[in-house]
């Protein structure tokens, strides 16, 4: 009986893994990441123009980063996953001199073009079997085509933590819409 019981609770662990690589997502749905990417770019890139340079390095508390740290960190993670699984394109993103980014409105700029280049391209070049293939996601099992929704939701996320520093600073963020 322990056998039975300890056998059907593995197969039910494998189970979701094993049917989220049965069931790809259509070939269609890679326009709408790609789109997705877009959009974090241009919401990215929004508030390192909209936030003035000086304040480029305060924090909106003591143990944040600050916000051109904040804005690297959601775009150069971004760049990082994607080069986890990249298997088509170079491994690894060439970013910019995080000294400069975190610094300046050029550098940051730079720092976020660079790792959306790379985003783009490594989705661009996943193949069908890449998108369906089952991967290891910072310890989770998923599919290839699902790095990217968790890569759009990490940038948001992350990128959200920053409209502190503009409130603190009597400022909108800049707007947000998926048009």
């Amino acid at each position: 009986m322990r056998k039975l019981l300890l056998s059907l609770a593995l197969a039910s662990a494998a189970a979701p893994l094993a049917a989220q690589a049965a069931d790809p997502m259509p070939a269609s749905y890679k326009a709408v990441q790609l789109a997705a990417l877009k959009l974090q770019r241009k919401t990215l890139l929004a508030m390192a123009d909209s936030m003035p340079e000086r304040l480029y390095q305060q924090r909106a508390t003591p143990i944040q980063r600050s916000f051109g740290e904040q804005i690297m960190h959601a775009s150069g993670s971004a760049a990082l996953i994607a080069g986890m699984f990249a298997r088509s394109t170079r491994s690894s993103a060439a970013l910019p001199d995080s000294t400069a980014a975190a610094n300046t409105r050029a550098g940051l700029d730079a720092y976020i073009n660079a790792a959306y280049d790379f985003c783009e391209a490594t989705l661009a070049a996943q193949t069908p079997a890449d998108r369906a293939a089952a991967v290891n996601l910072f310890g989770m099992p998923t599919v290839g085509w699902k790095v990217w929704d968790e890569i759009h939701e990490h940038t948001f996320w992350t990128a959200g933590q920053v409209v502190a520093n503009f409130r603190m600073n009597g400022m909108a963020p800049p707007g947000f819409g998926f048009f």
